[in-house]
């Protein structure tokens, strides 16, 4: 959802814009954690399907933000000051929305916002997390660092996520062939012989019949069901965009078995590295974890993250909280997190599991592709036998009553 809000900086300057969130609430721990004031935080409307149509063509991808972070990087490595450096970016980017972006943060500079005050306006494109990690590099006097790392950290998400999406290209091709010539079959040949059956007195089984009768039925009221499944489509579409929805998807990830498999080592990966580097950062402990909540994409993670947030500013430890929730930490987490307490060296701690994880997501990505192929290849070659057999069955039969 969409917020616009108005508020003051410390330095008492007036502040509108708009914020993407969840809900209000968290639109509230987005704008207060940049240090403002706020005055009102109002819902600019609900995001619909349609709503997002145009996003499809004008939007900041991940290659665009992955080339961004490394020019910008570059940049400061070399000594050039900040406004010369947004500068020399906003000439040689080539995504429109990125390079107004960029301009309006150079004002936002010019006027005497600090940096991450200035990308914190632009929500569309800079996550919190982003935002952040600027803030904590500007605390702290390493901007050069900081800028590096999350070069490198986009680069690594970004990797991830081609290697999981590329790991289900395969599968989804074959399934969508595999669904066009069932369709065929249905509409198209099962209607085309069926008089023939029936004229012959052929006694069809059952799975023959159920067959063609869903072809008859697709062939009598195909528009009706083209029209249904966009309409389902699109309902199911904004139902996931909601809160409620998110939250029953995201629960689905972490409980399905295969899924969970799957999705934990590269939501403990973004985690651990999150997390690493906004304590080297300079960012305390339970400010970090509820940070880091808004860059694991997981409503449950971020309320896990905030209750064990607000454990740790009871006095409890860190790695006793996090033991109170397995299905969201394995027990390795905790045990590591017991070694970091006992030396004080937590952001080493998270590196290595962020390793250790990153290790396992391309193990259990690579032994998926492995495994799924050969898998979808004895699921689909069944299911053909199934339907050629509906056809192969009967007509054996009609030779051999025509024979006899």
């Amino acid at each position: 959802m969409k917020f616009k809000y108005q508020a003051k900086t410390k330095a008492g300057e007036s502040q509108v814009g708009n914020v993407e969130a969840a809900s209000r609430d968290e639109a509230v721990n987005i704008l207060t954690s940049h240090d403002l004031f706020i005055l009102s935080v109002e819902e600019t409307g609900k995001v619909r399907w349609y709503d997002t149509i145009g996003d499809i063509f004008n939007h900041v991808s991940r290659k665009d933000m992955m080339l961004f972070t490394r020019q910008f990087a570059m940049l400061l490595e070399a000594d050039l000051p900040l406004k010369t450096s947004l500068q020399t970016l906003k000439q040689h980017l080539d995504k429109q929305i990125l390079k107004e972006a960029v301009g309006q943060i150079g004002e936002d500079v010019d006027s005497g916002l600090s940096l991450s005050q200035s990308m914190g306006r632009q929500p569309a494109i800079f996550s919190e997390f982003f935002v952040s990690m600027i803030q904590a590099a500007e605390v702290t006097g390493n901007l050069k660092e900081v800028s590096m790392f999350l070069a490198d950290y986009t680069e690594k998400e970004g990797t991830l996520s081609s290697k999981a999406i590329s790991a289900m290209i395969y599968p989804a091709i074959i399934v969508g062939l595999f669904a066009i010539v069932v369709g065929v079959m249905l509409v198209v040949v099962f209607p085309q012989i069926t008089p023939v059956f029936e004229q012959a007195g052929v006694q069809l089984p059952l799975f023959s019949r159920i067959l063609i009768g869903l072809g008859k039925f697709l062939s009598a009221w195909w528009p009706v069901v083209a029209i249904g499944m966009v309409i389902a489509g699109i309902f199911g579409f904004d139902y996931f965009k909601s809160e409620e929805g998110r939250a029953l998807l995201d629960d689905a990830k972490i409980h399905l078995p295969i899924v969970r498999k799957f999705y934990m080592p590269l939501v403990l990966t973004r985690f651990s590295n999150s997390t690493a580097f906004l304590l080297k950062g300079g960012i305390p402990i339970a400010q970090a974890l509820e940070i880091v909540g808004h860059t694991v994409d997981n409503v449950l993670y971020q309320d896990v993250l905030h209750d064990i947030s607000n454990s740790i500013r009871e006095g409890e430890l860190f790695s006793t909280v996090v033991t109170r929730y397995g299905d969201y930490f394995p027990p390795l987490v905790a045990q590591m997190l017991v070694v970091g307490e006992a030396t004080g060296r937590l952001d080493q701690i998270f590196m290595r599991l962020a390793a250790f994880y990153g290790r396992e997501a391309d193990t259990v990505i690579n032994n998926i592709v492995d495994l799924i192929q050969p898998m979808l290849l004895v699921v689909i070659g069944l299911f053909v036998a199934l339907l050629f057999g509906s056809i192969l069955l009967p007509l054996y039969h009609l030779t051999s009553s025509v024979g006899g």
